[in-house]
């Protein structure tokens, strides 16, 4: 069944039609408008936007194959069905009408039962196209929420997304400190929602400086600038990103009875960024800067921001730093690092 005054758009100059095919619509609880021009038809419907037209060929001046021609080429009107309204015995016109975009006809002389079924059924299948519209853009939205743009772009395009090589990125590790004592002395429901708040906040920031979080593990964040969108900026952008984390939790933390503090570990250098899984999909990167952006993360300390030297090269100008005693690393030996002053 269709809504009750769905809007109609009547489009005839005689008059005699508008009356019948108004009568008929409004019986049937259809909101009718009139239009006794082409150019009043395209004045309307552009500021009315009506559910559907019914336009006669047949018209002076601005016949109806014009008409449709300039509703079809306006993207505010081109998606509105219009219904052409022709006589019984013209089946070339007909045929000229489906090709210049109508998607039904009706007959003269009008029959009520034709004209609210033709009427009826185009309304139906424009509301299930909308209905399926809607849950395709909330479907991408859902894309969105856990893949990065270019990458939902290749899905959607090609069906798939390659892995690819990345020679210049920096990647960003974040841990709270004292996190699993604090779970444990706190309700689950409110440790959720604070840990929610802490990480889209941490989204946002990361957005401003068009960075990617990859994902989070518990209370583990990882983020990526360079990847999968090149940015020859990836490491300034990251090193501010990880200030504004700094700044945003003192903030809070004046704030709030629940403190969070939090180590950050920053590296520079190439990675692989690929799609994993077939049926849960998860974009991540992959490569020995991943591991060493990690070890950064775990030899730093409380409030403050560990950088590689890779990073540091890339950033000195920008940003002060505390140079560290080189500290020896899981697998690669004596690193030097920067604190981010």
């Amino acid at each position: 069944m269709i809504e009750n005054q769905s809007r109609v758009l009547i489009v005839d100059d005689i008059e005699e039609n508008l009356r019948v095919l108004t009568e008929t619509l409004t019986e049937e609880g259809f909101y009718p408008l009139q239009a006794k021009s082409g150019e009043r038809a395209i004045a309307i419907a552009l500021k009315a936007q009506p559910d559907l037209i019914l336009l006669d060929i047949k018209m002076p001046g601005m016949d109806g194959y014009e008409t449709i021609g300039k509703l079809k080429s306006d993207p505010q009107t081109a998606a509105i069905p219009v219904i052409f309204i022709s006589a019984l015995n013209q089946i070339e016109d007909k045929v000229k009408g489906f090709n210049s975009g109508a998607v039904d006809y009706i007959s003269k002389p009008f029959q009520k039962e034709e004209v609210i079924a033709r009427v009826s059924t185009h309304l139906n299948l424009r509301k299930a196209l909308k209905n399926v519209e809607l849950e395709r853009l909330k479907s991408e939205k859902l894309l969105l929420n856990i893949l990065p743009a270019s990458v939902v772009d290749d899905l959607k395009e090609k069906g798939e997304c390659k892995p690819q090589h990345f020679e210049n990125a920096t990647i960003l590790f974040s841990d709270f400190v004292d996190f699993t004592p604090m779970s444990s002395e706190m309700e689950p429901d409110l440790l959720i929602t604070l840990l929610n708040e802490m990480f889209t906040a941490f989204d946002e920031i990361m957005e401003r400086n068009h960075c990617e979080r990859i994902k989070t593990i518990g209370d583990a964040y990882m983020a990526v600038c360079g990847i999968p969108e090149k940015d020859p900026d990836h490491a300034l952008n990251m090193v501010k990103a990880a200030n504004e984390i700094i700044i945003y939790l003192e903030e809070h933390n004046r704030e709030s009875d629940v403190p969070w503090n939090v180590r950050i570990g920053i590296h520079s250098g190439s990675a692989v960024g690929a799609i994993v899984g077939t049926k849960k999909y998860i974009y991540d990167i992959f490569g020995d800067s991943v591991n060493t952006a990690s070890r950064m993360e775990v030899n730093s300390e409380p409030g403050k921001i560990n950088v590689s030297e890779a990073t540091w090269s890339l950033v000195k100008d920008h940003f002060s730093f505390e140079k560290r005693e080189a500290i020896q690393v899981k697998g690669k030996g004596f690193m030097e690092m920067y604190f981010v002053s």
